[in-house]
């Protein structure tokens, strides 16, 4: 009976994602890490993942259950802090000799993912 009870009181607060990332988003993206990545000899790539999840965590609202926005994902990450993160995960993708990429890969959405919070409308 408690189960029940449970499950019907988180039905009622059930949400929805819906991004709005659009594809001349993705284009600008696209463009801006190619000519980093360029500059950069390639170091651009290991901090990208970070900025790709976050660019869609940011367009992204949460819907209730009539499909209504009732706030939206802000991704609150910037480098600085995770400057270490990224440094430490360079040296085991060079030492690993890019095992260690797949792996990285992971920790990325994490970490990127509790630096998401939910701003209410």
């Amino acid at each position: 009976m408690n189960q029940a009870l449970q499950v019907t009181q988180i039905g009622s607060r059930a949400a929805r994602l819906r991004c709005e990332f659009s594809i001349g988003q993705s284009i600008g993206h696209v463009i801006v890490w190619v000519v980093l990545t360029i500059v950069t000899l390639g170091l651009a790539l290991l901090v990208f993942p970070y900025y790709l999840n976050r660019a869609v965590l940011n367009r992204t609202e949460v819907l209730d259950q009539q499909g209504r926005p009732i706030g939206k994902l802000r991704c609150n990450f910037d480098l600085i802090s995770s400057i270490g993160h990224v440094i430490i995960w360079g040296i085991l993708i060079l030492v690993t000799f890019g095992i260690a990429g797949f792996f990285y890969l992971y920790r990325v959405v994490r970490v990127v993912l509790s630096d998401t919070v939910i701003e209410y409308y």
